[in-house]
């Protein structure tokens, strides 16, 4: 008896666990399937994605990260994935969808490397010292750009914009973007910052995308509080109240006992009384327009009524910020401090119809350091998708303007950088050379995909832009539209340099730590409908259709 072994049971009865290959195989073939969801996407000549979700409402996209973001994906490793473009949006507003391709290409090759019984460590530690190198050669292909080169930031924010089903008014919306940015980019301590909270943007269905156009103050989706105040303030004296203009409540339990009518007469007397100090304090400083966070009593409404003032109420904190940095104004807490000092300045104010709702114009600002963006669009649809670009087009100009660093697109970029990789893995030798060369190999994804969803001859355009990047044609990337090869930045193709490396940066970092996972244990909680280990099942899906 005493030579019998009791097993020792170490995972909760339920749990799962994949072991090495077939751990690393199911992560990688995960990872993979995220990555060409949305491949397809890529480029000018990407297609989109109709993304339905439980209740039926309907996203029509291209955006790498929203398509992401909307599908219910459960395999951790494809969570991991996503991570990616998450990262790739929060830094620097674009090249999710490359960082994501990018991504599962380098973990495809690493699958190779794997099966010649390369292990993991090594790919790894050659993919870090290829991410490195490649990090210092677009810095060594970049050039850079002053907040002058307004041409050069308009290439910029329409490359960023192409392909994302708003091609008819790609040119006005980069033309908007690089005004809003003139408007608000500001000199720091060192170069030039640009803070894109400070362009707002608001959206209407209607018209068409060539209608948008920028405002030189902001627009609120609001309307004036009372019928009787002017539709429209020329000179407009602007006061800005973070303070409701009704009776405050007392902060303690009262009561208060009226026995008579006469004093129930004198209580709503003063309470008029107080509305209407409120109402002449705002008057007497030269205030002909008011803008209020909080609420507007009737009684209030009526008194600037009578004074032919303006006003809007409950307008969001972040707006009224703006607001403040448009008209110059100081956003007032206790209406007793208020003076002509306080006051922001617009050339006209004026609530206007469009699409046949009501919104408030603050414009014809002198020197406004916040600006709106007002997009329009023949459908919501259109709008929303407009929005996004522009979202990621401010991004990218706040990044080249901080940066001030740019390099070809087009996928010349990635043929430069792997070009010059390939030179490099014989230099580090042994076995991370093969792991750099795969890494070299793995960038040619992107122009590869590029010509793929052009529908044109990726393998003969690759041949023929490594022939050009052989002879020194750095610039040299695949003009989708002709189906030729050309220099990118003549084209005006560009994209800033800091895209590029965070796109590296992430996909890298992201296929190294899937590689190194070589054991998967899972709760016995989640066998019951989570993450599907076993494969392409846990994917989950938008509402049961992906």
């Amino acid at each position: 008896m005493g030579n019998i072994r009791q097993p020792i049971v170490v995972l909760p009865e339920g749990a799962t666990r994949i072991l090495g290959r077939d751990a690393q195989r199911i992560n990688i073939m995960a990872a993979k399937a995220v990555s060409e969801i949305v491949r397809t996407t890529l480029g000018p000549k990407g297609m989109d994605k109709m993304l339905v979700d439980t209740l039926g409402d309907v996203v029509v996209t291209n955006d790498g990260v929203t398509i992401l973001e909307t599908m219910e994906i459960d395999h951790p490793a494809a969570k991991m994935i996503v991570e990616v473009a998450k990262a790739q949006e929060d830094e620097v507003g674009d090249g999710t969808t490359t960082a994501v391709v990018l991504a599962g290409e380098l973990l495809k090759r690493a699958e190779d490397l794997l099966e010649q019984d390369i292990h993991p460590a090594v790919i790894s530690h050659g993919y870090k010292i290829a991410a490195k190198k490649a990090m210092e050669i677009v810095d060594e292909i970049a050039k850079d750009i002053s907040v002058d080169d307004i041409e050069l930031f308009r290439q910029i924010a329409a490359t960023s914009m192409n392909g994302r089903g708003t091609e008819s008014g790609v040119q006005n919306l980069a033309d908007l973007s690089v005004k809003a940015m003139k408007k608000v980019v500001e000199k720091a301590t060192e170069g030039w910052i640009l803070d894109v909270d400070d362009i707002k943007i608001e959206t209407r269905a209607g018209g068409s995308l060539e209608d948008s156009e920028m405002i030189s103050g902001i627009v609120l989706d609001k309307e004036r509080v009372h019928a009787n105040m002017p539709k429209t303030i020329d000179g407009a004296k602007i006061a800005l109240l973070n303070v409701a203009l009704e009776i405050k409540e007392t902060e303690t339990d009262a009561q208060i006992r009226i026995t008579a009518p006469e004093q129930l007469e004198a209580f709503l007397q003063k309470e008029e009384d107080i509305i209407k100090k409120m109402a002449k304090t705002i008057t007497s400083v030269g205030a002909n327009v008011v803008v209020c966070q909080k609420g507007i009593d009737d009684l209030a409404q009526h008194f600037l009524a009578k004074s032919g003032v303006f006003a809007i109420r409950r307008v969001k904190q972040s707006d009224m910020k703006k607001i403040a940095k448009a008209t110059g104004g100081k956003i007032i807490t206790d209406i007793r401090d208020l003076n002509p000092k306080d006051l922001g300045f617009a050339k006209n104010v004026e609530e206007k119809k469009i699409a046949g709702e009501a919104m408030t114009f603050i414009q014809g600002c002198k020197d406004p350091k916040a600006v709106t963006l007002l997009i329009r669009g023949g459908t919501t649809h259109v709008v929303d998708e407009a929005e996004r670009a522009i979202k990621d087009a401010l991004k990218v100009l706040a990044v080249t303007v901080i940066e001030g660093k740019v390099v070809a697109g087009g996928g010349a970029a990635e043929v430069a950088i792997s070009t010059r990789l390939a030179k490099y893995a014989p230099k580090v030798g042994g076995r991370e050379q093969l792991a750099i060369e795969a890494f070299s190999k793995a960038l040619e994804i992107i122009p590869r995909s590029l010509a793929d969803n052009a529908g044109l001859s990726a393998i003969d355009l690759l041949v023929k832009v490594k022939s050009e990047h052989e002879k020194g044609q750095k610039f040299i990337g695949i003009e989708v539209k002709s189906g030729t090869v050309t220099d990118m930045f003549k084209l005006g193709v560009i994209e800033p340099a800091k895209v590029k490396k965070q796109a590296i940066k992430s996909a890298s970092e992201a296929a190294i730590m899937i590689l190194k996972i070589d054991d998967v244990i899972a709760a016995s909680n989640l066998s019951k409908g989570a993450p599907d280990m076993g494969g392409m099942p846990g994917m989950g899906g938008m509402g049961g259709g992906f």
